[in-house]
C-alpha cells in the first residue's frame, strides 16, 4: 500500500544538547526542504532493496539514521508512505518543489529519523559499515569486505 501527502511544514525537535556535538546539514535540491542533525549517526547502511533502487534512481540507497530528537527540520515537506518488505510502513519526506527525499520514518522504529546520506553532500561523511537486501545488488557493485553484509 502506497499514499502520498503534503503538509504545510515539517519540523523536527529541537535540542539540548552540548556545544561540541557534530551538527551536519541535510537538504533539497533547491534548499527548501533542510534538517540539522546533532552528533553522530547510530546506524549507516547501504540498501540495495528493489524500492531503494526506484526511489533513488541508483543501484542503492545509502542512509544514515539518527535519533528523532538531535533532528530538527525546516521547510515544507510532502509525505510517501510504502509497505517495505518488512511489512513495516515508510514515511519518505520529500519537498514538494524539487521533489528530493530529505528523511525518512519507519513506522518500527519512530525514535529514528533516516535521512539519504547524499542530502548531506559531503563526501567527507562515515561510510557504511552495513549492506542489506544484497540478493537485489548488481553484480557489477563492490563494497568493502569488512562491512556486515545481510540477504
Amino acid at each position: 500500500m502506497t499514499s502520498a501527502l503534503c503538509a504545510v511544514s515539517a519540523t523536527g525537535t529541537n535540542n539540548s544538547l552540548g556545544q561540541s556535538m557534530i551538527a551536519r546539514k541535510a537538504e533539497c535540491s533547491c534548499g527548501q526542504l533542510a534538517l540539522v542533525a546533532s552528533g553522530e549517526p547510530v546506524r549507516i547502511s547501504v540498501c540495495h532493496c528493489l524500492a531503494c533502487q526506484r526511489r533513488t534512481g541508483s543501484v542503492f540507497g545509502v542512509q544514515a539514521r539518527f535519533p528523532a530528537e538531535r533532528v530538527v527540520v525546516e521547510g515544507k515537506s510532502c509525505e510517501y508512505v510504502r509497505t517495505a518488505d518488512s511489512g513495516n510502513s515508510i514515511r519518505f519526506h520529500f519537498c514538494p518543489r524539487c521533489g528530493a527525499t530529505v528523511y525518512l520514518q519507519l513506522d518500527s522504529e519512530p525514535e529514528l529519523i533516516g535521512v539519504p546520506v547524499g542530502a548531506f553532500a559531503d563526501p567527507y561523511f562515515p561510510a557504511p559499515p552495513v549492506s542489506i537486501y544484497e540478493e537485489h545488488q548488481h553484480s557489477w557493485v563492490a563494497l568493502p569486505d569488512n562491512i556486515e553484509h545481510l540477504s
